[in-house]
């Protein structure tokens, strides 16, 4: 495995920290808990996004592109990643966002993670919920393309297999850390939506032939689905980077029972998940991905799937921007 044949850009901070969360792990009685800080990666408030977009990116300077294309939900953090990469290297960003959560007040569309896009001078549209949305970011790449430009279009949350290549940069540098601070990791948790962190993670374990468990929360979609999204793109990339063997669907863990309602739909345990990290360390999680992944890995503490003496790394992807546009969940300010 030789990451340096794909091209790729500098756009963030590595590596990011890996850190002991001692507080939580005294809390909660159970693991020994560690944290891979990949909210830290710098680019526009950072997170799990711009460590594919440095290959999508190159992938795109390569190809002579002008323009970004995208697609997300409206409080993507993806999409602000995205803007941010494009205007880093000089291009500019279109992104169509999909109204996938309602009923969250007016400034849910304005707020979070939209003001960024908008400080980023992000050229987006809303589109309802529901439909093909990489269909429409398609059909926009070439109405641009008919006007004169020369877009690159990356799918949602950069999940392909070019994308999931810095989620296999990514389980190299972690191994690397663990290794060199004599830790010895049993599992790995995170939460998982469009299938390219945890694609990415298994694909590297699994070329560099190291049995760590690896599991995802799901932020969407059910189990079955979500574990064939990322068994297939999982597979597409350990074959593009030339791992022996084909990985097994065996190894592809995900849960769902930590999406409630719905995507981006609020739960009482991601509510209580991100007021007790942030009570106990300091560090904020976000409500759609991080804060669900968290009360997932939470959930099975309590249930004694992940167990006293194991070490266990959470993977945490960012979207702490995405906060305020969830204020009324967490704010205990008595408005007149």
């Amino acid at each position: 495995m030789h990451l340096a044949r794909f091209p790729r850009i500098a756009l963030g901070h590595f590596p990011t920290p890996l850190e002991k969360l001692e507080n939580l792990t005294r809390a909660l009685g159970g693991p020994n808990i560690y944290i891979k800080r990949d909210d830290c990666t710098g680019l526009a408030t950072g997170g799990n996004k711009t460590r594919k977009l440095e290959f999508l990116v190159a992938e795109a300077i390569a190809q002579g592109a002008d323009t970004l294309v995208t697609q997300g939900a409206t409080q993507s953090n993806h999409v602000r990643q995205t803007a941010a990469a494009a205007r880093k290297v000089g291009m500019t960003c279109h992104a169509l966002l999909e109204r996938r959560v309602g009923n969250m007040g007016d400034g849910y569309e304005t707020g979070g993670n939209v003001l960024f896009d908008d400080l980023l001078k992000c050229h987006y549209e809303f589109r309802p919920d529901g439909v093909d949305m990489n269909a429409e970011a398609l059909a926009l790449t070439e109405a641009l393309r008919e006007k004169g430009r020369n877009p690159y279009f990356i799918p949602g949350g950069g999940s392909n297999t070019i994308g999931a290549l810095g989620y296999v940069h990514a389980a190299q540098e972690l191994v690397y850390q663990a290794d060199t601070s004599g830790l010895k990791i049993d599992k790995i948790v995170h939460a998982t939506g469009s299938a390219g962190t945890q694609a990415g993670i298994l694909a590297g374990l699994f070329a560099m032939s190291t049995p760590i468990d690896v599991i995802g929360i799901s932020v969407r979609a059910k189990r079955d689905a979500q574990i064939a999204n990322v068994h297939k793109l999982a597979v597409a990339t350990a074959d593009m980077i030339g791992a022996r063997g084909e990985l097994p669907v065996e190894t592809v863990e995900a849960y769902d029972e930590y999406v409630g309602p719905g995507y981006g739909q609020p739960t009482d345990s991601m509510v209580d998940a991100i007021s007790m990290l942030a009570a106990e360390e300091g560090i904020f999680l976000d409500p759609v991905y991080s804060g669900k992944g968290m009360a997932g890995m939470i959930g099975l503490i309590n249930q004694g799937v992940l167990k006293k003496g194991e070490n266990v790394v959470f993977v945490h992807t960012g979207g702490a921007a995405a906060l305020p546009a969830y204020e009324h969940l967490f704010t205990k300010q008595q408005r007149a």
